[in-house]
């Protein structure tokens, strides 16, 4: 199912063939995200993102959409800490037009400076909108505490500062030191043969520049003792966010902290919701997330709820962390939150465009593709003690950053609730 060539000049092709589907989903990779990102720079990859879909010599800002849509296709991009991705989908006998106009974006941009301007504009309107959300501004202020002074704590989008010392130069020269072969990767995913795909790509393989693949500032930790971070403002509720450092996607404990994270909050099944909104009525929401990078990784724990009910919420919170670390969980749960987690992951497998997303994020992760059949057999392998194991090893005070977005003005009475 999955096929992979290395071309001499490290440029990757990789196709996911899915001769039972009707469409086909081409995404062009590139190893660069914000943690690629130099002082000074921070912001840069997602501004050069954008920039991307604003014209070429041969095509208009709106003529890349139109040669699209205008297939009943669909084209979009995302940048990462790690990976920016520009892809498309439309019906499989479309699948030259998409590579044409993805090839065309991703090697000659024109940046032209009235469109920078704009673009400078919209992308501030993006931060502002974060920051008008404070669900999703307590996750960055969580990435801040457990990364502090460093690009993986930095926002994606950067800030207004580094935004305006952006130009045309910049960021035709961050293009050109990152967007070479051996940081890009070709993925396609659906009706399509991978000798289509090696056809297609022709084109592109002949004209990107060589060079090796981007490098990235590594984590630095210094943390000695549980972090708080308090941004204060005139709102309704309290979100909080309770970052915990944990281990890479190298790191073989992932598999377990993936099961540990299904048992503490992905789920309405989970023990925090289960706690917190159902038991107690703290919450409308509450959920638990991880984050695996290339040296490190995080779980986070957010919720919103009545600024009143904070200082019990946490408390609820740490106490099933100390559960966790300090018993195993049973034979049946951990069975229940096993199934869950191989039941998503055959679910999100579905379509062609999360078939592209899988290669592509696994080829970048790891230098391979792991057979989602490795990942549930993996899973399979982890017993109740691994789940304790990995709690003891991660659950600790020094690991912990607590983030809130809160009326609050003091973060007085909540250090001591973080101590585990």
């Amino acid at each position: 199912m999955y096929h992979i060539t290395r071309l001499p000049n490290g440029l990757r092709l990789a196709t996911a063939e899915l001769p039972h589907m009707a469409s086909v989903s081409l995404g062009i990779w590139s190893a660069v995200g914000s943690r690629c990102e130099r002082a000074g720079e921070t912001g840069i990859s997602h501004f050069l993102e954008h920039m991307l879909f604003k014209g070429t010599p041969l095509r208009s800002a709106a003529r890349i959409s139109q040669e699209i849509e205008g297939l009943g296709g669909y084209i979009n991009a995302c940048t990462s800490e790690e990976s920016t991705c520009y892809h498309a989908r439309a019906s499989a006998s479309q699948a030259a037009k998409l590579m044409d106009v993805l090839a065309d974006m991703y090697l000659n941009p024109v940046f032209d400076r009235q469109e920078i301007t704009r673009e400078r504009r919209v992308i501030k309107e993006e931060i502002a909108m974060t920051l008008d959300q404070p669900s999703q501004h307590v996750l960055e202020l969580s990435d801040e505490s457990l990364w502090p002074g460093q690009p993986l704590g930095r926002s994606i989008a950067g800030d207004e500062r580094t935004l305006n010392r952006t130009r045309r130069r910049e960021l035709a020269g961050f293009h050109a030191r990152h967007y070479v072969s051996g940081s890009t990767v070709v993925v396609a995913a659906g009706d399509i043969r991978h000798r289509d795909l090696l056809n297609l790509a022709k084109r592109l393989a002949g004209r990107i520049p060589t060079g090796k693949r981007s490098s990235w500032f590594p984590a630095v930790n210094g943390q000695a003792r549980p972090e708080i971070k308090l941004f204060t403002r005139d709102m309704e509720q309290t979100q909080f966010a309770l970052g915990i450092r944990t281990c890479s996607r190298h790191d073989p404990r992932r598999f377990a902290l993936r099961l540990a994270n299904v048992i503490l909050g992905e789920n309405m099944s989970s023990r925090l919701f289960q706690s917190i909104r159902e038991e107690h009525g703290l919450a409308y929401s509450i959920y638990s997330t991880p984050n695996f990078y290339h040296d490190t990784g995080s779980l986070t724990i957010a919720a919103g709820l009545d600024t009143a009910h904070t200082q019990k919420a946490l408390k609820l919170t740490l106490d099933e962390l100390r559960r966790l670390r300090d018993k195993p969980p049973g034979a049946r749960e951990l069975r229940r939150a096993r199934d869950y987690l191989i039941g998503q992951l055959e679910l999100s497998l579905e379509s062609t465009e999360s078939q592209m997303n899988w290669v592509g994020e696994q080829l970048l992760g790891f230098d391979k593709i792991i057979p989602p059949d490795e990942i549930k057999a993996r899973l399979n392998e982890i017993r109740p003690g691994d789940i304790r194991r990995v709690a003891s090893d991660f659950f600790r005070p020094e690991r912990l950053c607590l983030s809130l977005v809160s009326p609050l003005k003091s973060n007085r009475g909540l250090r001591k609730l973080i101590e585990l």
